[in-house]
């Protein structure tokens, strides 16, 4: 029983069916539901862990389908680097049921004042959607 314990202290992560396995190497006649029986009763049983289950995937919305112009506008950062290694960035704003492309901002480094300011425009020209989609939440939250 003290040489399970002695395992079970210097390999943390070892479960009942490794200690069984290095005791026989050890010599030990033990089978391996004493040493399962032992080591529940001295508490060394590990954790079973649950995989985590993808928390945005419960959370998702229906998919929208536009039924006319200006209704959905779909917008993205996409990055890309010229022949001289230099950063490009490019925001598209596409209209969802035209499939049309309704502004391209382009920068080496795109800010937020630029994304409210090519969106005011097409405000102004277009009128306002009923919803915008953002792929990447975190670019866009900037």
């Amino acid at each position: 029983m003290m040489r399970i314990k002695d395992i079970t202290l210097s390999r943390m992560h070892y479960g009942y069916r490794r200690v069984h396995v290095l005791l026989r190497r050890e010599g030990w006649k033990d089978n391996h539901k004493r040493v399962y029986r032992l080591y529940q009763q001295m508490g060394l049983s590990l954790r079973h862990y649950r995989p985590k289950r993808n928390k945005a995937a419960r959370l998702r919305q229906p998919k929208q389908q536009a039924s006319g112009i200006n209704e959905i506008w779909s917008m993205d950062f996409v990055a890309d680097a010229l022949f001289d290694g230099r950063r490009l960035r490019t925001l598209p704003i596409v209209n969802n049921y035209t499939s049309e492309c309704l502004a391209i901002d382009v920068g080496q480094s795109l800010k937020g004042e630029d994304v409210v300011r090519v969106l005011e425009q097409l405000c102004r020209t277009r009128g306002l959607p009923k919803t915008i989609k953002v792929d990447n939440v975190l670019n866009a939250i900037a």
